[in-house]
């Protein structure tokens, strides 16, 4: 079967019926899980420190659910408008942005401590048209030099991706390297046809190649260390499966606020009664 990039433009592939199906499917959401977990890993952020991310085809907010489980603020930017309005629906704190991440980027210069990307970065080495700025390497360009400027100094932004071929992997880190970026390609389970996942790291400042290249994981069969991080993340949830802590009183002051901000009608007013326990009734 053909991969997702190779059907149709992402915008139109991931339509209302997929966007929700792609959602809702368990296996999509651990190995979406298990990117990000690791994706966070290579960031090598400061401990016990939120940062502002940029999530760079969101999609539902699978991947933006976990950098606010971590205590991270993030936004998001996706070409599919299916895809965005499950993320409203599921009502996630991070900001959204319909973006074209082939066209660049608009923010401004340093407003991000990192990026993350999951299964994104092939989407940008098909040209749809033949126009010369439709092309993979004038998208590439766009993004990396756009994104570099949205990153603050030092940082760094880390895509999993699927690349098809040693080309692709030369063509799309030497685009990066012109663009400013210093890093590389980092690969877990070299030796494994099926566990086996492509990292790009890259650096912002910092002296650039100066910073430490992470190590990928070596071995032939991660299920193990898989099911280690699974079982570590979910310690963090209660036994219906809700995330613990979350829902107290600034939680949900934070939530009313950010419902306002939105626009979104009939937001409850705050009150002395504001995430106050209601006591059961027999």
């Amino acid at each position: 079967m053909s991969r997702p990039e190779h059907q149709a433009p992402p915008e139109i592939y991931y339509g209302d019926a997929e966007a929700k199906k792609y959602t809702q499917n368990t296996r999509n959401k651990q190995i979406q899980a298990d990117m990000t977990y690791r994706a966070l890993e290579l960031l090598n952020l400061p401990s016990d420190e939120p940062a502002f991310l940029l999530d760079i085809g969101c999609g539902s907010g699978l991947s933006g659910e976990i950098l606010e489980e971590e205590g991270h603020i993030w936004a998001g930017v996706d070409i599919a408008p299916s895809m965005l309005e499950v993320a409203l629906e599921r009502e996630l704190n991070g900001d959204l942005f319909l973006q074209d991440i082939g066209q660049g980027f608009g923010f401004r210069p340093g407003s991000f401590d990192g990026a993350i990307s999951i299964s994104v970065l092939q989407w940008l080495l098909n040209a749809e048209t033949s126009h010369p700025t439709s092309s993979p390497p004038h998208r590439l360009t766009r993004f990396f030099t756009t994104l570099h400027s949205a990153l603050r100094n030092p940082s760094r932004a880390v895509f999993q991706f699927y690349p098809t071929s040693d080309d692709q992997i030369q063509l799309i880190t030497s685009i990066a390297q012109k663009a400013g970026f210093g890093g590389g390609i980092v690969v877990d389970y070299p030796n494994s046809k099926k566990a086996r996942k492509v990292f790009l790291c890259l650096f912002v400042g910092g002296g650039g190649t100066q910073q430490q290249m992470p190590k990928g994981i070596e071995g032939e069969d991660d299920e193990q260390v898989r099911f280690e991080r699974r079982r570590e993340k979910e310690g963090k949830r209660d036994v219906s499966g809700k995330r613990k802590n979350m829902k107290d009183k600034d939680w949900i002051l934070k939530k009313k606020e950010l419902y306002r901000q939105r626009g979104k009608e009939g937001v409850p007013r705050d009150s002395k009664f504001t995430g106050r326990r209601r006591k059961p009734i027999f």
